[in-house]
């Protein structure tokens, strides 16, 4: 008969509890997570396109490797430096004539 009165503390739809609440006004901590994801797909990202530049070079497809340089080099770009989207944004945005001041 001890497992009842849990049964009811369980049922209970009173007040959260204490580390309920303080989860939910602290919210989740994401400063670091973008430097972390970079540090750690960083080097996969340049071992791929090394690996994938050299088979091109090997079969001698310059063609081919012009073009993924290109594509890697822009992929790269936004990559480590995740600011420039908006750059690139704002001025097109400018040159289109559209008022971008807030």
């Amino acid at each position: 008969m001890d497992t009842l009165p849990t049964l009811w503390v369980l049922a209970d739809t009173g007040p959260a509890p204490a580390y309920l609440s303080l989860a939910d006004s602290s919210g989740v901590d994401t400063g670091g997570l973008a430097e972390f994801l970079r540090g750690f797909f960083g080097p996969i990202f340049l071992v791929i396109v090394s690996i994938v530049a050299i088979f091109f070079l090997f079969t001698r497809e310059i063609t081919r490797f012009m073009q993924f340089l290109i594509l890697a080099i822009f992929i790269a770009i936004v990559f480590y430096v995740p600011s420039i989207i908006e750059v690139i944004a704002v001025a097109l945005a400018r040159a289109m004539g559209v008022n971008t001041t807030q």
